[in-house]
């Protein structure tokens, strides 16, 4: 099966001026295959967020490669770059933030469709569609995001990151701000998504519990490097280095 997302030799460098240079992210390779679900764990500061960015391309990377769907996007732009978002979306931490507060829920879903050349008409009947397969009703797409949930408006940011039908999410630690019973429905909707069409999701998230019951791999990030990988099982159950055995002592 061939690699939907390759990253090789991955490497971020925030220069300083009056201080050592901050190296967030040091050698990191891996793979994703498709309809793969992987989780990069690690404590604060561990570079799993700066990873996620550099793969969705909201920063750039100071060395390395990253590969998406056969093609190089590790220096994407312009048409390039929007034919890599026809590809992968990304959901964030803070719905709320991911949208325009000017604009309501349906406009903010519906904007990406036209962008990728849909009608007004189309995008409106599609952003409809969309919501509901995200368990919302009709009545959101006249929504703003202040006026709904933040349950609701991560439902709405998926939807949207949906729109165009990507064949990978980056989900940025997108559960994490909700409330555990809707935390829960919303990885019920993600197992859901996933096995209706088949996507990938890399996963930045701190919930080890909340990791081994939703991902098959696990990357486990320390200081900028991975530090251990293996299946779910193998990572949380059986860790073979002793800082992964410590983050996993600290929150278990």
């Amino acid at each position: 099966m061939d690699k939907l997302l390759q990253v090789a030799h991955l490497k971020k460098v925030f220069p300083q001026k009056d201080r050592p240079d901050i190296v967030a992210v040091d050698d990191v390779s891996f793979s994703l295959q498709p309809g793969e679900k992987l989780a990069i764990i690690g404590e604060s500061g561990s570079g799993k967020t700066t990873v996620a960015r550099l793969i969705a391309r909201l920063t750039d990377a100071t060395e390395g490669k990253i590969i998406l769907a056969g093609e190089d996007i590790t220096r994407a732009g312009g048409a390039q770059l929007k034919k890599a978002y026809a590809k992968m979306q990304m959901v964030f931490q803070n719905p709320v933030d991911s949208f325009d507060p000017r604009c309501t829920l349906g406009d903010g879903i519906s904007e990406s469709l036209i962008n990728h050349g849909r009608s007004r008409a189309q995008a409106t009947a599609i952003t409809q569609k969309l919501l509901a397969m995200c368990e919302l009703g009709e009545e959101f797409a006249r929504r703003y995001p202040h006026e709904v949930s933040g349950g609701q408006c991560q439902r709405a940011a998926i939807a949207r990151a949906l729109a165009i039908e990507p064949q990978l999410l980056i989900l940025d630690e997108a559960t994490s701000a909700l409330d555990v019973t809707v935390q829960a429905e919303i990885i019920s909707l993600l197992n859901r998504l996933q096995q209706e069409r088949q996507m990938a999701y890399l996963f930045i998230c701190h919930d080890i519990a909340l990791v081994q019951d939703f991902c098959d791999r696990v990357l486990v990030m320390q200081a900028g490097r991975v530090v251990e990988a293996g299946t779910a099982e193998e990572v949380i159950n059986n860790p073979r280095q002793a800082y992964t055995r410590t983050l996993l002592d600290s929150v278990l």
